[in-house]
């Protein structure tokens, strides 16, 4: 399999599969959780962390500003005890962290300056200026309204905002923010986001709903708790999208956030003619867990926009590999969020399409590919997103021959061991 550091080849299953995998906790969740877990006075734990890049991040992030970490324990000195770093935090590639820690440092005593790799300091921060602004924040970004930002030394105050995008990174850093604040605040966007914050909030006390989209952020210490991180349902879809694009084969992912920001992908999957079985098991903290079963069929074009394209952002690459050989046209509009990704997203993912024998071609928000395609196998680029490169894995699932990705490396931002667990899945019966 290995031909080189960087370089990765699928053989395709050539068989029908029948897998149980266990996916990565939720990065997501997984930010969130230790940035809770850090803004609190004492020790709280957490269970299930992803082990990604991106959480690494985070944490050498919180490890500077004085929160300690042993096994599954967070230990901090509040918010209000978080030390001066006495330098740049460095967040690597993860836009998540960053975005997040430029709220929750928003009343920190001192300025301090955020930056990142490459592909992090080209990602546009201008959205996160004026909701933060309004708390009271003196938040900077570059002239081009990227990294590196500069925040902390605000005197929050309460406010109530309205965003022009569904945005959770950029609700989090207002809602992090917002819970230092005298007075109460609100926040109000379009619908299609994630709302893990909210639901956490919610049970912790600290915030609610007065809309569908409205959400109150009620000013207060966040306490130590315990949090239990479910599988990640954006590292499960890999699978399910393996599983949909071979008839007959299944993929079960047991214990995944079924949040319904999360799951668009299988409402999409189920629509292209895949089979789809979920049921919530537990809840925690006001969030749906549970399990879910893909079964491939042949699949049909479909149309992906408005809040089902928002709720499926990270997995639209992926709709256009099943796209690549499902009968008749699939449409993706309203994803120009896609462009300021680690890569163009839309741009990479019509290359890699073509460089596997598909027609595809690039809209301003979206794509569209034409369908009915046998993938011919081949060597496609990652262009250094885990996102691209794994969908291209993927697609050896339904190729002819061997798929090589170059690059692949890029995967260890959120799922180090996918290569071994793809072939797993691959060599179940």
């Amino acid at each position: 399999m290995m031909e080189g550091v960087e370089t990765i080849t699928f053989t395709p299953p050539g068989h029908r599969f029948h897998a149980a995998v266990a996916v990565p906790g939720d990065k997501s969740l997984s930010h969130r959780a230790l940035l809770l877990a850090a803004m609190a006075k004492g020790t709280s734990r957490i269970r299930g962390v992803a082990a990604g890049g991106d959480v690494l991040s985070m944490l050498g992030a919180l490890d500077l500003l004085g929160v300690g970490f042993e096994t599954d324990h967070v230990v901090s000195p509040g918010v209000e005890g978080w030390r001066n770093p006495g330098g740049p935090i460095d967040l690597g590639n993860s836009g998540t962290a960053l975005r997040i820690l430029t709220g929750a440092l928003g009343g920190h005593r001192d300025r301090i300056t955020l930056t990142g790799d490459a592909s992090l300091s080209s990602r546009p921060m201008r959205r996160l200026v004026e909701p933060l602004r309004a708390l009271g924040i003196s938040v900077e970004v570059s002239p081009e309204g990227t990294p590196p930002v500069v925040t902390g030394a605000g005197r929050l105050h309460g406010a109530d905002v309205e965003i022009p995008l569904a945005s959770a990174q950029v609700r989090t850093a207002f809602a992090a923010a917002a819970l230092q604040a005298e007075g109460p605040s609100a926040i109000d966007s379009p619908g299609g986001f994630r709302d893990h914050t909210e639901r956490w909030l919610s049970a912790l006390g600290l915030g609610r709903w007065t809309s569908r989209t409205r959400f109150e952020i009620l000013p207060g210490r966040v306490p130590p708790g315990y949090y239990e991180i479910p599988g990640d349902p954006s590292s499960a879809a890999f699978l399910w999208a393996s599983a949909a694009l071979s008839p007959g084969s299944s993929v079960t992912t047991p214990g995944v956030s079924l949040n319904p920001g999360r799951i668009g992908f299988l409402d999409i999957l189920e629509g292209m003619g895949a089979k789809v079985e979920r049921r919530v098991v537990r809840m925690d903290l006001g969030e749906p867990i549970g399990d879910v079963t893909v079964i491939g069929g042949a699949l049909r074009g479909a149309h992906v926009g408005g809040d089902l394209a928002i709720r499926t952002i990270d997995e639209l690459p992926l709709v256009a590999v099943c796209a690549g050989i499902a009968e008749g046209e699939t449409r993706v509009t309203g994803a120009a969020d896609l462009r300021a990704k680690e890569t163009d997203r839309i741009a990479a993912v019509v290359d890699m399409l073509g460089d596997l024998g598909a027609e595809a071609e690039t809209a301003p928000d979206g794509f569209i590919v034409a369908g009915g395609a046998r993938y011919r196998g081949g060597r496609t680029e990652s262009r250094g997103d885990h996102r691209i490169a794994m969908a291209a894995a993927v697609a050896a699932t339904a190729a002819d021959g061997p798929v090589t990705v170059a690059g692949f490396e890029a995967v260890a931002v959120s799922w180090p061991g996918f290569e071994q667990a793809l072939e797993a899945a691959w060599s179940s019966r």
